[in-house]
Formats: C-alpha cells, structure tokens, sequence
C-alpha cells in the first residue's frame, strides 16, 4: 500500500506538481444494545474481522476495573490500559463489540480504530525521494562559511526564522528533548546520533510501546519520513551536512506508523503517553490520524477516538510537553462552514461527504491546546498546497514550495527544504510535516532559554515571539490570473500565518 503512504504524513512531493492531502468519511453505526449498564452480554459473536478498539473510560479506579471484565465478556482482549488517561486498547473480533461495550457502566465511549481488520505488518516501497545530488552538495560545501555545516548554504529555511543568528547565541540545551512522533527516525545517521535520546524513544505502532533496541527505526523499505523531520529539529551542529532548527537539543523518536504507512489511534495515543512519561519537553506531529482526517462527534466510532488522542495530548501538556503538528496540505480552509473530501475511509473504500469542521476535527493539529502549524515557501508567502484558516492557524513556518512558485535566492537551489534521511543521506520534501519541526526546534529553544517555563508559558513566548505576517495582496501562487485562497484577518492574527513567522533569534533573547 506504497501508494498511500503520501496521504499519511504531512509532507509532499514536488518534483512536477503537488500531491495533496486530505481524508474524510464515517464508519457505520448502529443502535444501542439492550446490555445491562454494569456488564456486556455473556454470549457474544467472534465471527467477525479482528479489529482494533479504544475504549475511553469515566474516572477512577473502579470503574476501570469493572470495564476491564466487560471487555473480556465482550469478546476482547485487552492490549493495554492507559490508566493515567483511562484509555483501553482492545482487539475483539466481536463486530458488536464497540456497540455492545458503550452500554456498560463506566464506559464514556469507544469506537474501532480502522475500518480494515488487522493483518501481519510487512515492509512496503518508500516513494521516489529527492535526493541531494553530488555536483549540488559540493558547490554548496565551497561556499559554505567556517560557521556552516557543509550544506548549510542549501537550507534557506534557517535565515528564514533567524535560525542561523540564533546560533550564534546558541545551539539549546541539552536538557530538552523534543519527542518526533512519526515514522520512526534512524539514530545511526551522522547529524542525529550526537543529539539522539536512545532512553526516551519506542515503538508504539501497536499501542504498546516496545523498547527493543533500534525498534524506533523505519524498517528497510519503510518511510524516511521521521528522520527528514528529526533532522531539521536537531541536526548536529558538527561539520557534518545539516544544521537542525536547535543543533544542541535532544530529540527522541517515537514510531507510530506501521509499515504501511497507517496511522492508527492506538499508536498515537502510545505516543503522546510515551513522550509524556519520558521527559519530552515538546512533540512534533507531521501526519494525521488514520483512517480518518476528519473525525466527527456525530459519530459513535469517531468520537471515541477524537476523545482518546484529546486525552492523550492534554496528559502530555500537563506533563510539561508543548505538542505541535502540521496543519495538513489540502489547500483546504479550514475555517469554512462546509468541506469536501472522497478519500477516506483511506485504509478501506472512501466514501464522499461534507464535514463541518467545527464537528469534525483534523486530529491532532486541531485539538484544543495543540499548537497549529501553516507552510510558507522560500518568498515568505504560504505554500501553494498549505491549509489555512482564520482562529485556527497559530503560526507558520518554512516547509518549501514548488521552486517555480517561490524560488529561493542563491546559493540555494531547490524550494524545497533539505534534512537527513535514511542511510547517513540528504533529502529534499516539502509540506506542512516540513514547517511543523521548524516551530518544534524554535520551541525547544525557548524551553532551553527558560528552563522553567511551563507548556502553555512557551506557546505564549512562541506566538509573542513571532514575526507579524499580514495577509498581503490577493493570493494566486502561480499567476494565472485566478485566487487560489483567501487570507482573512489582520497583520498580527491571520487565516494565513496565524501569529506569524516563528521566530528562532527572539526564542534565545531572554
């Protein structure tokens, strides 16, 4: 399933045109059962596919228990219990189960994770890269400075955010760790061996976290996806290649997607727990949750996984983590009264509909708290296939563009934005999933530079920080003539940009 892998992550290809994203749809529901409130019905079917489930539970202690004996009546076996946030991960192949488990007392609500069963993971072909061509890397080690990295020249992204004047204050600390929760990230390359936590990284593509050394790694074959993004937070700064957003940082890799490139409920919840429990002080988020991009309260099975990933990101920001994700590549407006999409269920038969996106929430970049990330080319204007919306962008960041649309000044040559990627390489993508680490690093850097700020104190310090990006004249990327979107709002809060530029130099000021 190689070719759906481009509509998990947030990033896109943009060799000859621009791939988007975007999924929408409802799983069947059904009446409630007349079960007693207190337990499930003895008898139950096992007939059905072996699906996934979460089952969110109401405080205490108590009840969780209570739920646990209804779930194994009901025909399910638990994986694991999030007790901290009352979260179960349940298989069952009982295809009443979610209906049958919603009526038991304790249960707030529950819901399958996929709407396709469960099957043994196998490796699957990553899609064509953009790999850094020779000729191109050593023009750029030439004319890179004594204070560069070989292919810093490359990456016009960092002057973008001041990145570059940042460093020369400093890199950031090596108390803080930023958790990259995606595709797994490959420790062994040179720029992010330095700066790897071995000890806060897992494998959660399960819902279970496994410590297994190098499970965090993509397996031959599977998405590079996680170390791109790993590379523009914490590129070492040591005369190797790249330089990451905060160079002296820690950054962590927790793997959440299976090798199908699926991101499943269970697995995010994973790792927001994970990350939380481990000392991350932010999260990256470059992807959506599968398989729906818009998961609608309306929905029995919908909500109870929107509830879920909700819990999972609120326990993480008590913990101290500031959880920032991409705001998708659909040029969708994500204000509107009324979206589109016929794409998802994305890991079964889509479906049409139309969503309202204040019932229907992409998760996790629009959960409450979550700090939400646009992409801007290398002009500075928002990326031809970035996501926007007025009150619900926060800030936005480079995550490169179709060169033909924003060329970026020389030495660089690509629109794109170049990290590490798998086998000690380099790479160019593009797409929310590359703006989205952009703010992580520029996060990391105020935590670095005020230790003892809480979660929400750094948001603050982030959005305060930036740099006021106004709307600008009307929008029509390629210049035919036609606007291709509309920015709503003022200079220093807009449907484009959100709060504005983040801004690494005023994240190091104190």
């Amino acid at each position: 399933m190689a070719h759906l892998r481009s509509r998990r992550t947030r990033a896109i290809a943009l060799p000859a045109g621009l791939a988007l994203t975007a999924s929408l749809g409802f799983l069947p529901t059904g009446a409630a059962s007349a079960a007693p409130l207190d337990e499930a019905p003895a008898a139950v079917s096992t007939d059905g596919p072996l699906l996934s489930y979460v089952v969110n539970t109401h405080g205490g202690n108590g009840n969780a228990k209570s739920v646990k004996r209804a779930i194994e009546k009901a025909g399910g076996t638990i994986v694991i219990a999030y007790d901290q946030i009352g979260v179960i991960v349940v298989h069952s192949q009982n295809p009443d189960f979610a209906k049958q488990i919603r009526t038991v007392r304790g249960v707030a609500s529950a819901g399958a994770t996929r709407t396709a069963p469960i099957t043994p993971q196998t490796d699957t072909a990553t899609g064509v890269e953009q790999p850094l061509g020779a000729a191109e890397a050593a023009k750029a080690s030439a004319k890179a400075t004594d204070e560069q990295d070989p292919f810093e020249p490359l990456q016009w992204d960092l002057p973008a955010i001041k990145a570059d004047k940042a460093h020369q204050k400093t890199l950031g600390s090596k108390k803080v760790t930023v958790a990259v929760i995606d595709t797994g990230v490959d420790d062994t390359h040179p720029d992010l061996a330095p700066n790897f936590d071995v000890g806060a990284s897992a494998n959660c593509v399960t819902g279970k976290p496994d410590t297994t050394p190098g499970a965090w790694r993509p397996a031959a074959g599977e998405s590079d996806h996680g170390t791109h993004v790993a590379g523009t937070i914490a590129a070492a700064k040591n005369g190797i290649g790249v330089t990451g957003v905060a160079p002296g940082v820690k950054v962590s890799g927790i793997k959440v997607s299976n090798p199908d490139g699926f991101f499943y409920t269970e697995s995010v919840v994973c790792g927001f727990v994970w990350a939380a429990e481990h000392g991350a002080d932010v999260t990256n988020n470059s992807y959506y949750t599968d398989p729906w991009l818009f998961a609608c309260k309306t929905d029995e099975d919908q909500k109870a996984l929107l509830e879920s990933v909700t819990r999972a990101t609120r326990y993480a920001e008590r913990k101290g983590a500031v959880n920032v994700a991409a705001a998708g590549n659909s040029k969708m407006d994500l204000a509107a009264d009324e979206l589109t999409d016929a794409t998802s269920p994305n890991d079964t038969t889509p479906v049409t509909r139309l969503v309202n996106p204040r019932e229907c929430l992409d998760y996790p970049t629009m959960l409450p708290g979550v700090v939400t990330v646009s992409a801007t080319g290398a002009k500075g204007l928002k990326s031809s296939y970035s996501n926007y919306g007025n009150g619900i962008i926060d800030i936005s960041a480079p995550g490169g563009d179709s060169t033909a649309y924003q060329k970026p000044d020389a030495p660089a040559t690509s629109g794109l934005i170049l990290s590490t990627v798998m086998n000690g390489g380099y790479g160019y993508k593009a797409g929310t999933s590359m703006a989205s680490p952009h703010v992580a690093g520029v996060a990391a850097l105020i935590k670095s530079t005020h230790p003892r700020a809480s979660a929400a104190e750094v948001k603050a310090l982030l959005y305060a920080q930036a740099d006021d990006t106004a709307c600008g004249d009307p929008y029509d990327i390629n210049g035919d003539g036609t606007i291709d979107a509309v920015c709503e709002g003022g200079k220093s809060k807009n449907g484009f940009y959100g709060a504005g530029m983040a801004d690494a130099l005023d994240a190091v000021r104190r």
